[in-house]
C-alpha cells in the first residue's frame, strides 16, 4: 500500500470511516467465507500446480516466437537469443482472485522488430502447434486485440505490446512511464492491463480485505449475469477498481462490511461523475489522458470508472443506457439481501442466486453466428460478439422499447446436417429433431453432409405499456437497428458470404431453446395446437447456412405476426415488429434512469455517500 503524498489516506477523498468493523460485521464475514468456500471460488492446489507449469511453457514460448521472426528478420542466431520476450500476468490471476477454470490473462512484450503482425500470423500458429492446447481464436480487430487460448485445461488470453527497445531483459519492470514512448494506442491499451492491475495493488490499504471483498462481487456479479465488459457490463478489472474505492473508504473495515457498503455506495453514485482510486496524472508523452472536458468522447461515456495508471483511461467505455439500468438495478437488489443478512433475516447464498435473464422478458432477440468450420467459427462468432453493444446502441433508439438486455455469453452448438434444406435451418436457428439426435458418426460416409457450427446470442426486450386511451395496434420498428447491425458486421475484412451466417430474428420466450436453461429450470410450456411445418428457408432468414453460394440467400420477411392464429409461438426473422401484445416491463426498469435518481437504501452510522465523490475528475 502507497499513501498518496503526505495526506495519510489512500484516494482522492477522506475515508467515509475509518472505524473497524463491529461485532456483527465479523459475524457475517466470516459466514460470507464460508459461503464463498462452498460455492467452490477457490481452486485446488493440483490446478493451481498446473497453472504455474502451463506460464512456465508459455514464457518458453514467447521467448522462441521472439527468436523465430527476429532470425526472420535477418538477426544473427545469437542476437535473435538475446532479443528476449517476457510475459506479465494480470487481472484476476495477478490480483490473487482467480478462481476454478479462471482464465489468465496474459501480456507478451516483445522488442521493437516483433510485428502485431507476427504476433497474430506466427505465435498464434505457434499457439496451435503446441502440446495440450485445445482451442486457439485471435481477434486482431478488437479494441484490445487478443488471442484467446486453452492449454491443458487453462484458459489463456493473450495481449501484446511491442516497446521501442531491441532487447527485452528477463528482469524488465513495467512501471516505467517512459516506456509508453513511440508506442501505439493498441500497445499502450495492452500494457494497461499489467500497470492497472499493480496500481490497483498498491492503492489499496489491506490486500486481503480486498481479496476477499473483491471474491465477492465477482461470484455476485457472474451469477447476476452482469460480468462481461464486451457486452456493455463491467469486466473485471472494473469489479476489481469499484471494490478497492470502497476498501479505500473504510480503510479498517474487513469483507462483510466493504462488500454491504458496495452495493449501497454503487447504487448511490452520481454517475457521470468518475471512480478514481487516485488523481489523474498528466505526462510528458503525447499520449491521450482521459479527460471529458476535453474529449467529447469522453464525456459520453456513462459510468466512468479510471485506470490508475498513466495514461488513464475509462475501463467502461462500453456501458449503454440499457447495460447501466440494469446493472443500477442489481446494485439495489444486493444492498437489499445484504442488508437482511446482516440483520439475520437472509443467508448470503441468496445474495448468487442465479440470474433471471431468460424468464425477465417476453420478447428476445436471437443472433445467429454460423459457420462449416470449427475454427472459423470461433473467429466469426467473436467477430459478431465484439460489435453485439452497437446492435444494443441502436435499439436503445427504437420508441417504445425501455431497453435492450444482453446476454453476456453466446450458445454454442454443432449441427450434425445432411442436405442443404437443414444447412439452412440450422443457420436461421431452427432445428429439427432428427437433426438435434444426429451424431458425428451418423454422416460418416453419407455424400454431401457436415457440420454446422452455430453461436447463438440473446437480447432481451422490454418494451414499454401500452399507453392508456391509445388505440389501434403498436409498431416497434426495428428494421434499421438489425440492418445496420447485418451490415456491419459484414463489414469484417475476413468476411466470406458463402461460408459464413448471421441472421437476427424475434423470439417470443415461450419459444427459447431448452438449452439455455439448467435441468428442471424451465416452467411448463402452456399447451399449443400442434406447430405447423416450417416454411422454407427463403422465407425464414436474412441469410442461409455456411458454404452456400450467395445466390441461393434467402430473403428478409419484412412483418411478423406476433399471434398467429394457430397459437404457435415461435420465431421468425424480424425487419421489424408490428401490433406487439403489451408485455408488463420487469421491475425498476421504466422509471431508473440512473443511480442518482433513487437514494435508498442508506448508509449506516450516518455515514455520508458525498463524501466519496468531494473530488472529480480533471
Amino acid at each position: 500500500m502507497e499513501e498518496e503524498g503526505n495526506k495519510g489516506y489512500l484516494g482522492v477523498t477522506p475515508p467515509i470511516n475509518t472505524h473497524e468493523s463491529n461485532d456483527r460485521e465479523k459475524q457475517v464475514t466470516a459466514t460470507l467465507m464460508e459461503e464463498l468456500r462452498r460455492q467452490k471460488t477457490f481452486e485446488s492446489e493440483d490446478e493451481a500446480k498446473t497453472r504455474e507449469i502451463v506460464l512456465g511453457r508459455v514464457a518458453a514460448l514467447v521467448k522462441s516466437f521472439v527468436k523465430q521472426v527476429s532470425m526472420a528478420n535477418g538477426l544473427s542466431e545469437a542476437a535473435a537469443e538475446a532479443a528476449g520476450g517476457k510475459i506479465f500476468t494480470f487481472g484476476s490471476y495477478r490480483l490473487g482472485v482467480h478462481g476454478p477454470g479462471s482464465d489468465i490473462d496474459t501480456l507478451c512484450v516483445v522488442p521493437k522488430h516483433v510485428s502485431r503482425e507476427d504476433f497474430f500470423d506466427v505465435f498464434e500458429q505457434m499457439l496451435r502447434s503446441t502440446d495440450g492446447v485445445t482451442e486457439v481464436s485471435g481477434v486482431p480487430d478488437a479494441y484490445v486485440p487478443i488471442i484467446k487460448s486453452k492449454i491443458s485445461g487453462i484458459p489463456i488470453d493473450f495481449l501484446m505490446a511491442r516497446l521501442a527497445l531491441s532487447i527485452i531483459p528477463d528482469d524488465l519492470s513495467l512501471q516505467d512511464d517512459n516506456l509508453l514512448r513511440n508506442l501505439d494506442d493498441r500497445c499502450i491499451r495492452s500494457l494497461g492491463g499489467s500497470r492497472v492491475t499493480d496500481q490497483i495493488l498498491r492503492l489499496v490499504p489491506n490486500v486481503s480485505v480486498f481479496r476477499d471483498s473483491l471474491r465477492c462481487i465477482k461470484l455476485w456479479a457472474q451469477r447476476r449475469a452482469i460480468y462481461s465488459n464486451v457486452n456493455g457490463f463491467l469486466g473485471g478489472v472494473a469489479w476489481s477498481m469499484l471494490v478497492a474505492r470502497i476498501c479505500q473508504l473504510y480503510p479498517n473495515a474487513i469483507a462483510g462490511a466493504i462488500v454491504s457498503r458496495f452495493f449501497i455506495i454503487m447504487y448511490q453514485w452520481a454517475w457521470p461523475q468518475p471512480v478514481l482510486l487516485k488523481q489523474i496524472e498528466d505526462g510528458p508523452l503525447q499520449v491521450r489522458v482521459w479527460n471529458p472536458k476535453l474529449y467529447p468522447g469522453d464525456r459520453s461515456h456513462r459510468m466512468p470508472i479510471i485506470t490508475p495508471a498513466y495514461p488513464a483511461m475509462c475501463a467502461t467505455h462500453n456501458v449503454t443506457a440499457s447495460t447501466q439500468m440494469i446493472m443500477t438495478e442489481e446494485f439495489k437488489r444486493g444492498a437489499d439481501i445484504v442488508d437482511k443478512v446482516i440483520v439475520g433475516t437472509a443467508q448470503w447464498s441468496e445474495l448468487f442466486a442465479k440470474h433471471d435473464f431468460f424468464h425477465k422478458y417476453k420478447y428476445y432477440l436471437q443472433i445467429i453466428a454460423s459457420t462449416g468450420d470449427q475454427n472459423l467459427q470461433i473467429k466469426w462468432s467473436g467477430t459478431v460478439e465484439s460489435r453485439l453493444r452497437q446492435l444494443v446502441m441502436k435499439l436503445e433508439f427504437v420508441e417504445s422499447l425501455l431497453l435492450a438486455h444482453p446476454f453476456i455469453k453466446g450458445f454454442e452448438q454443432v449441427s450434425y446436417c445432411i442436405s442443404e434444406e437443414e444447412f439452412r435451418l440450422v443457420a436461421s436457428g431452427e432445428t429439427t429433431e432428427a437433426i438435434t439426435s444426429r451424431k458425428k458418426e451418423d454422416i460418416e460416409g453419407v455424400e454431401g453432409a457436415r457440420p454446422v457450427y452455430s453461436t447463438t446470442f440473446y437480447i432481451g426486450l422490454a418494451i414499454a405499456p401500452k399507453q392508456p386511451g391509445s388505440t389501434g395496434p403498436r409498431k416497434l420498428d426495428i428494421s434499421w437497428p438489425t440492418t445496420e447491425f447485418t451490415k456491419m458486421v459484414k463489414l469484417w475484412d475476413k468476411f466470406d458470404e458463402v461460408k459464413m451466417g448471421i441472421v437476427v430474428r424475434h423470439i417470443k420466450s415461450t419459444a427459447l431453446p431448452d438449452r439455455v436453461f439448467d435441468a428442471g429450470e424451465r416452467q411448463p410450456k402452456p399447451n399449443l395446437k400442434k406447430r405447423p411445418k416450417p416454411a422454407k428457408a427463403d422465407n425464414r432468414s436474412n441469410n442461409v447456412s455456411p458454404d452456400l453460394p450467395a445466390s441461393k440467400k434467402a430473403r428478409s420477411s419484412s412483418y411478423l405476426n406476433p399471434e398467429p392464429a394457430n397459437g404457435y409461438s415461435g420465431a421468425a426473422p424480424i425487419s421489424s415488429l408490428q401490433a406487439l401484445p403489451t408485455p408488463t416491463p420487469s421491475a425498476g426498469y421504466a422509471n431508473v434512469n440512473s443511480a442518482a435518481d433513487i437514494k435508498t437504501p442508506q448508509l449506516p452510522f450516518g455515514e455520508n455517500v458525498a463524501v466519496a465523490t468531494g473530488v472529480g475528475g480533471p
